[in-house]
């Protein structure tokens, strides 16, 4: 009896592994890495059935948000031998089935261009009545250590101490490597470096630590590198520097004010030389008529007379004209050199010559009668 008692527990451990065999199994596959963002992962999901298993196929990858208490979110779905692309809007575009027919037993996806916001667990569900299987896969995406800034900080003379750093950003943590550049890569004796504070302390400097160093930030994704310049020199050689970066300043303002002093000068012949063609002097006006505005229209009121007199009719007035012709003639003669002949014919001859007397009108300066 104690045979058979021992064979039924063996039997039935038997019939349930050959069960397990036969049904519907989602095979192990290798945990995805640690992704950096803009990087594509492929997410493992193979499966296997059994003849048993007569259902139709139904693949489902979902999501887990953040928040515990929300649902999963479906990304990318197979069901009726179509695959229904993903109703995420942030992953439009960016997740597809691996494989062209997923029924082959290949439910594994393909993300591509990948962002922070990625990262999360994602749960693999193939269903073929009666069998159902769920895998679940976690995500990690980080960003990389961006192109790292360096600079020596402190002074570069012999005996005198220096920091050389560097900083970069990434998703930490991130360490920093410093190495000098050339045989062997060794830092100086002096040197002590933080690897977490991506800094490298160089204690007493001699000429012998100048040189360039090189930082390398890196994480669990990726790394970057620079480089910087650590020249270590005597004081005497910067006093040199400085005397002849204060000569070279020197040099220069001078340079600049000889510039600005000869501009100035050319603007000023130049404006001199524009001005010179055009100028316009005033003539002096002419000379204003000595003859009195009252005396010349008395005379030529009796001008008008005598014009409207007939021969006849001048006797009376005959005596009068001579006498006012001779005042005239005299002041004329007092007032301006003699004419050409130097002789002179007096009123009274002129009249008994048969002369007829004419009266000049007063001129204005600008030559209208007035």
């Amino acid at each position: 009896m104690a045979g058979p008692r021992r064979a039924a527990p063996s039997l039935l451990l038997f019939y349930l592994l050959t069960g397990w065999t036969h049904c519907l199994q989602i095979l192990p596959g290798p945990a995805p890495e640690e992704k950096a963002v803009g990087d594509s992962i492929r997410l493992d999901c193979r499966f296997t059935v059994d003849s048993t298993d007569i259902g139709p196929l139904d693949i489902e990858w979902s999501r887990t948000p953040p928040d515990p208490t929300s649902s999963p979110i479906i990304i990318i779905d197979y069901s009726g031998d179509r695959a229904y692309e993903t109703r995420v809007e942030d992953m439009k575009g960016r997740v597809h089935f691996s494989s062209p027919d997923p029924k082959n037993g290949d439910a594994s996806i393909n993300i591509t261009r990948l962002r922070s916001s990625d990262s999360g667990m994602y749960h693999c569900k193939v269903k073929k009545s009666p069998g159902s299987k769920t895998k679940p896969v976690r995500l990690e995406v980080s960003m990389k250590p961006s192109p790292p800034t360096c600079f020596v900080d402190g002074s570069q003379e012999v005996g005198k101490d220096a920091v050389l750093k560097c900083s970069s950003e990434g998703t930490p943590p991130i360490t920093y490597i410093w190495t000098k550049q050339g045989s062997m890569h060794l830092l100086p004796s002096t040197a002590v470096a933080d690897i977490s504070a991506g800094t490298l302390k160089v204690l007493n400097a001699t000429t012998d630590y100048s040189g360039d160093y090189k930082c390398i930030a890196r994480n669990r994704v990726g790394s970057s590198e620079c480089v910087v310049r650590f020249s270590v020199s005597s004081s005497s050689n910067n006093g040199g520097k400085i005397a002849g970066a204060i000569i070279g300043v020197l040099l220069a303002l001078l340079l600049i004010a000889f510039v600005v002093w000869f501009c100035l000068r050319r603007k000023k012949k130049t404006t001199y030389e524009k001005e010179q063609p055009f100028e316009i002097r005033e003539d002096v006006p002419p000379p204003k008529s000595r003859v009195s505005t009252a005396h010349s229209y008395t005379m030529d009121s009796q001008r008008s007379s005598l014009g409207s007199m007939s021969p006849s009719n001048m006797a009376p007035y005959k005596s009068h004209y001579d006498r006012l012709a001779t005042d005239e003639l005299e002041r004329a003669s007092a007032l301006s050199p003699p004419l050409t002949p130097s002789y002179k014919v007096a009123a009274p001859s002129l009249n008994r010559m048969g002369a007829v007397p004419v009266m000049i009108p007063a001129q204005h300066r600008d030559g209208s009668i007035v």
